[in-house]
């Protein structure tokens, strides 16, 4: 019988029964800390002979402690934290599950759009504490919406901007500007983009800066920037500046940096709560989404273990 170390904390967590389909296959599920500290989770390794790992670091250390692991099975598609340099150097192939989750990040990016445009948090705090004073919103068909970054979850999020009508931007340095017409969105320069969009919507792969504050002094007045993407994408305190000063009108986003340790991020201030907007990283957290995840990373782990090659593989 197989180990199988989980630390995605909704691994298993809908409709599929995930853990008695590798125990059909003659492997077991053992849950491991989400955050990854390497105390916890060394005695874990110790006996892993696969890994399908969350969001929290995967380094050297890491893999050092699981001397059998054969396969590292990213839940979700960005593997940023982990250290594939060292997974290759032990022959550890890593996979992950891209797509699986675009539909639900796609809607709530859209969700999150409007949510800003309209002030519906807000709208429901004040009438919460007594005020039911209107404050006038914008529509998101008479926006123009630029996207940034236009893989999968960028198209999804255009397809869905389709039935609202808005002029639909997009700048993706890896993507031929015929593609990006034939998806549903001119091609522009992030720069460009930067200066013509009313809301900016981040769908760009971590480990770089994308909102920085000479990006945000080329906006222009009443924009609004979501993020569901990666929390290092944004300057924090350059984004709380243009808030408060009145250059940036709203930031919507499913992340923050550090997140569950983010409570010092100054676009928590109570001063920005009516022009910010922060869900807990609630973007692929549907019922949907988990089960895409969750089923594309079991069957890549049971295939690698069966000495079969892995149908979404990241390292060869």
């Amino acid at each position: 019988m197989g180990i199988i170390l989980a630390t995605s904390r909704s691994f298993s967590d809908g409709d599929l029964d995930l853990i008695a389909r590798a125990a059909e296959a003659g492997h077991r599920i053992v849950r491991g800390p989400a955050h990854h500290d390497l105390l916890e989770l060394a005695p874990l390794l110790a006996r892993a002979d696969a890994w399908i790992a969350g969001t929290g670091p995967v380094n050297v250390a890491h893999l050092a402690a699981a001397p059998n692991l054969k396969v590292l099975a990213r839940y979700g598609v960005g593997t940023e934290a982990v250290d594939l340099e060292a997974a290759e150097a032990r022959g550890i192939q890593v996979t992950n599950t891209p797509g699986a989750n675009a539909d639900a990040v796609a809607d709530h990016a859209i969700g999150l759009m409007l949510a800003a445009l309209r002030f519906i948090p807000d709208g429901d705090r004040r009438v919460r504490q007594g005020d039911w004073g209107v404050r006038r919103g914008r529509e998101l068909g008479a926006a123009t919406v630029g996207i940034v970054g236009f893989g999968r979850i960028g198209q999804g999020v255009a397809k869905r901007l389709g039935g609202f009508g808005p002029r639909v931007i997009a700048a993706d340095p890896f993507l031929a500007e015929h593609r990006i017409r034939d998806l549903g969105a001119a091609p522009v320069e992030l720069d460009e983009l930067f200066a013509s969009a009313d809301v900016i919507t981040l769908h760009a792969p971590g480990g770089q800066r994308i909102v920085d504050a000479a990006r945000l002094d080329s906006i222009g007045p009443g924009t609004i920037i979501v993020n569901t993407a990666r929390p290092d994408l944004v300057d924090e305190a350059a984004v709380a500046k243009a808030l408060a000063d009145g250059r940036l009108s709203g930031y919507a986003a499913d992340t923050l940096d550090g997140d569950t340790a983010a409570s010092a991020s100054p676009l928590l201030a109570d001063d920005l709560a009516d022009r910010v907007i922060v869900t807990p990283h609630l973007g692929a957290q549907t019922t949907q989404a988990v089960d895409n995840m969750g089923s594309m990373s079991l069957d890549d782990v049971l295939a690698i273990l069966a000495g079969r090659y892995p149908v979404h593989p990241v390292t060869r």
